[in-house]
């Protein structure tokens, strides 16, 4: 291959990694990028999972065997099988070489040289493929994994300056998925509450939002619970911030656990004193003995007066919930009254019959009689001049 095809080749890959969205869509692109710049028939990205010492595949490209998926969930080979991955490279940087390709053929190694390793060979045999190309990944300064390129029995066999390539093109990997482990801190840290980790309100518009598109779009049960922890400003004005902090977090664990009684529930502090959590999929009732569970256990926490409980669900009695804003104000106003009311108990909306005071109060198409304490999607709760959508 011409030195310019080279070149294009390695910008192709960098420009497949930077446009990927999540990191499945990373390492399909470099994986494909290396396969196509070398001409190779099939190619994969595996990581090296110290605490498990193992191999793991993380994407399959190109000519896969039949037992070969593209995202694997279980391709894992111990890293004992492969030492080439850690005494090779150890010995090569102890001596202050960097990570270099080697070549592995269906007949035992050729260029580069490691040491043989049978069960790539095997593999190769196996699988039908006549040689192999193998780079070591290495990222902030340590071996992160491989990127393994095959050719087909009968294509040209790789040759040393295609090992060499292969090093740069690894060299390119470890770059883009750099990029890709800022841009997934990044994401996270946008959807996170610092203090507590629990998600924060973001992620809850954007999670609420596709739950009632779903529901209008198959049924399926959406139930949002809204908290209020009560007596963090006692605790805040009486025994300091600090103190007011490890209550928000020893609440926000509580949260965390009984949000796990709930498959696939989003549990979220959305500000303040404020938490939720957000389930989709199970029946309203499961989501009320939750709610009833959690306000028994804020209940026994040494700081703090318990927690004001609110709950709506679209298995419920509360109208027709076209709008994520809709379903939020009837747990919202639920919650407001479990406050005024303080029950140690979760109130439901929908569940007084017709004239169900919470269902009206979330309804009420003028000044709410709950306080405008929150925003949902940039509006304030209350604002419209009409009843919701």
């Amino acid at each position: 291959m011409g030195e310019d095809r080279r070149l294009a080749s390695v910008v192709a890959l960098a420009q497949g990694m930077a446009a990927a969205h999540a990191p499945r869509e990373s390492w399909r692109a470099a994986a494909l990028g290396a396969c196509r710049a070398l001409a190779g028939s099939f190619a994969a990205l595996s990581v090296w999972e110290r605490e498990l010492g193992q191999l793991r595949v993380l994407v399959n490209v190109g000519d896969r065997a039949p037992h070969e998926e593209e995202f694997p969930e279980d391709e894992a080979y111990p890293v004992h099988q492969f030492p080439e991955i850690t005494e090779f490279l150890h010995e090569r940087w102890v001596g202050g070489g960097g990570p270099s390709a080697w070549v592995e053929t269906a007949e035992g190694p050729a260029a580069g040289q490691p040491g043989y390793c049978h069960q790539r060979v095997a593999a190769l045999r196996r699988r039908g493929r006549g040689c192999c190309v193998v780079a070591p990944i290495v990222l902030h300064g340590r071996a992160w994994g491989e990127l393994y390129v095959a050719r087909s029995v009968g294509a040209p066999v790789f040759d040393r300056g295609d090992a060499d390539f292969a090093t740069v093109l690894a060299a390119v990997v470890a770059a883009g998925l750099a990029q890709t482990e800022r841009l997934e801190e990044a994401r996270r840290l946008a959807f996170t509450d610092a203090l507590t980790g629990l998600a924060n309100r973001r992620a809850v518009d954007v999670r609420l939002e596709e739950a009632v598109e779903r529901h209008r779009r198959d049924g399926s049960m959406v139930s949002l619970v809204v908290c209020d922890l009560n007596g963090l400003k006692r605790v805040n004005d009486t025994l300091g911030h600090a103190v007011g902090d490890r209550l928000l977090e020893r609440f926000g664990s509580v949260l965390s656990l009984c949000g796990a009684m709930l498959p696939g529930a989003l549990a979220a502090r959305l500000g303040g004193d404020e938490f939720c959590l957000l389930a989709v999929g199970p029946p309203a009732g499961d989501v009320v003995k939750v709610a009833e569970e959690l306000c028994r256990r804020a209940g026994e926490l040494a700081l703090g007066d318990g927690v004001a409980c609110g709950v709506a669900s679209t298995d419920e009695a509360v109208g027709p919930v076209r709008s994520a804003r809709r379903l939020f104000r009837l747990a919202d106003a639920a919650q407001y009254q479990a406050k005024a009311r303080r029950a140690d108990r979760p109130v439901v909306a929908g569940r007084e019959g017709p004239d169900d005071p919470v269902v009206q109060l979330a309804d009420a198409p003028s000044e709410p009689q709950a306080p405008e304490r929150r925003r949902f999607r940039g509006r304030r709760w209350g604002e419209d001049a009409g009843p919701p959508p």
